[in-house]
């Protein structure tokens, strides 16, 4: 069973940055397109940035030039830098394949405060 931990979130002012971190266990991470999604309060979950096995990144308009997706595969983790933070920003983030495939992790809460 392959099993999600995200961290890295807090509290942060805007204009602040946060290094989010994603550790997957039992699976074959190298071989899966690994996304970040995130849900703001009332709001549906989102796709932030993807990273796929062949090290390829995209981003929503929202974040782009402001975050960067990297992956360590021989860590199985996925990491989402996150700069010049808006209070818009503001939700629980939570890794997963491109594809959903894995049980969601609990996510980690970014506010930003504005």
């Amino acid at each position: 069973q392959v099993q999600l931990v995200e961290s890295g979130g807090g509290l942060v002012q805007a204009g602040g940055s946060l290094r989010l971190s994603c550790a997957a266990s039992g699976s074959r991470f190298r071989d899966d397109d690994m996304a970040w999604y995130r849900q703001a309060p009332g709001k549906q979950r989102e796709l932030v940035a993807t990273i796929t096995n062949t090290y390829s990144t995209n981003y929503v308009d929202s974040v782009k030039g402001r975050f960067a997706i990297s992956r360590d595969n021989a860590k199985n983790t996925v990491y989402l830098q996150m700069n010049s933070l808006k209070s818009e920003d503001t939700a629980i983030y939570y890794c997963n394949t491109l594809q959903s495939t894995w049980p969601w992790g609990q996510g980690t809460q970014v506010t930003v405060s504005s």
